[in-house]
């Protein structure tokens, strides 16, 4: 079987994986593998900003305090301080290597989002993520210490049969379906979400929580699974996709309007549009359910069109491509799965339970989001602890010996071009949407459970093919999702029960972890 090897092994391109690569170059030999194209990620699609404390009228103990906010009480204090202090360093970092965030002559043009206190969002128009991708991929491509190989499945995590240590991975070629074995000294799992999970995303069809998956079966833990972000606002309209239309066009002055013209936030949270995205989804669904329709509208029509137009370039063009006509200021929405905030359970060098294994960005759980993340922190998240991974893995390295032994069989693998996984996947998602997604109940849940086991029992335990992975990987990450929700009897930020709807910090403020 085919075999690579370096220093650190990473896998993902969004901007975790991008920028431990960028840095690890410093300290020894980097192979970076991703799925399909280093493009392919929820960076790329990533559109509002990236939010730091650079203003002289902002500071980090303001971002600290609308962090832990709009977390509901969950986030860990420690590591979302890390995030906001270090985290305007490393956005300045990004603007050195050329980076072009929006400016008005000398002055950043900083947006407002979504329960954040102080203007504080950088961005590049409405496509924020695709040039801090742009410009990462190509720093990576540029640097020979950089071995940058696209269209490498992750199958799974290897451990070194004498030390215990993840020392390596087992990938498919994507094209190919050679599968091939990868070793690194450290290995830094960046593979981002799981928004495939659910009918109806943002995410794009990579985000399959392929890592997640992978770390739970090689012994890792995994955290705070539950606590799921729907974006309040994806476009909606029959046969187009779940495009994000940004929440910064609510930050610009864009109201909620259900279809009989009624602006209705000011009735769920005193920051109306701008409240937590976890109250602003339940509100539209509210909506959508006590009037019986399908979206609602973001309105703008009492702001400048040509402005918006220019703001908004990417959100203007695509809209447009589906023959939605913006020049009356209506776009229709509804609340699509977004960002998990579970993932594997991380400490804040991005160390999870498994020696040498290193999680950060959205696959992995640190304690920084809480039970809903704020907007725009993702982007910064994954900026931070990309960042911090390799600053602690490098360490690692230096005590790592070369002597490496897997014990895997590929024989086990079962062929399993028969086994119908896209109807399987399609039930899972479906599944996950009307049981386990933004209003949940124990009743529901508990169906949703007994309905996934089933679909498991039915399916080959190690599938040969990337569709079956794929699908054994969203059974997996749905099982847990739907089990730590039954189990958490309370309501709070990501999470609602319909059974148990008010928080219950006497009981609850404890973080349920899974690990085999």
């Amino acid at each position: 079987m085919p075999s690579l090897e370096a220093d650190f092994l990473i896998i993902g391109s969004g901007i975790a994986g991008l920028v431990a690569a960028h840095r690890a170059k410093e300290y020894g030999s980097v192979l970076l593998i991703t799925k399909e194209r280093a493009h392919d990620s929820n960076t790329e699609k990533a559109q509002g900003g990236i939010a730091a404390a650079i203003d002289a009228d902002d500071s980090p103990f303001l971002h600290l305090e609308d962090t832990l906010s709009a977390g509901a009480n969950f986030c860990d204090p420690d590591v979302v301080e890390v995030l906001v202090t270090e985290g305007p360093a490393r956005v300045m970092e990004l603007v050195d290597l050329g980076v072009r965030f929006d400016r008005e002559g000398s002055a950043w043009v900083l947006g407002q989002e979504g329960a954040h206190s102080k203007r504080r969002i950088l961005h590049a128009s409405d496509a924020t993520g695709w040039e801090i991708a742009r410009k990462l991929i190509e720093e990576c491509r540029a640097d020979r210490r950089i071995f940058l190989r696209e269209g490498c499945f992750l199958v799974d995590l290897l451990r070194d049969a004498r030390s215990g240590r993840c020392r390596g991975v087992l990938f498919m070629d994507s094209l190919s379906g050679e599968f091939t074995t990868c070793r690194g000294r450290a290995v830094i799992l960046a593979t981002g979400g799981a928004g495939r999970l659910y009918e109806n995303t943002t995410n794009p069809a990579v985000a399959t929580g392929d890592g997640m998956a992978a770390a739970y079966r090689t012994g890792a833990a995994l955290m705070d699974m539950e606590f799921v972000q729907f974006h309040p606002t994806a476009l909606s309209r029959s046969g187009v996709p779940r495009f994000l239309i940004s929440e910064a066009v609510r930050g610009e002055g864009a109201f909620l309007r259900n279809i009989n013209g009624e602006r209705f936030m000011p009735d769920y949270h005193e920051m109306a549009e701008l409240a937590p995205r976890d109250v602003v989804s339940r509100a539209i669904v509210t909506e959508m359910r006590s009037i019986g329709s399908d979206h609602v509208n973001l309105d703008f029509s009492h702001l400048d069109r040509e402005r918006f137009k220019k703001r908004f370039p990417n959100i203007w063009r695509t809209c447009d491509q589906y023959g939605i006509d913006l020049s009356e200021g209506q776009i229709p929405v509804a609340p699509a799965a977004h960002y998990i905030m579970g993932g594997v359970a991380v400490d804040k060098d991005c160390r999870t339970s498994v020696p040498g294994l290193y999680a950060c960005g959205e696959v992995a759980c640190n304690g920084v989001h809480g039970a809903n993340r704020l907007a725009s922190n993702s982007l910064l998240e994954g900026l931070v602890f990309g960042a911090r991974a390799v600053e602690h893995a490098r360490g690692f390295i230096k005590d790592t010996h070369n002597n490496v032994e897997f014990e895997f069989n590929l024989d086990e693998r079962v062929q399993d071009w028969d086994v119908p996984w896209e109807r399987i996947t399609g039930a899972v998602r479906s599944l996950m949407w009307e049981k386990a997604g933004i209003i949940r109940h124990g009743a529901g849940l508990a169906a949703a459970i007994a309905e996934l086991e089933r679909i498991r029992q039915e399916c080959p335990g190690r599938p040969a093919s990337r569709r079956g992975v794929e699908a054994q990987n969203l059974l997996t990450l749905g099982w847990l999702t739907a089990r730590a929700a039954l189990m958490r009897k309370e309501s709070r930020g990501g999470h609602y029960r319909e059974d148990f709807p008010h928080r219950d910090d006497k009981n609850w403020l404890h973080h349920i972890v899974f690990q085999r």
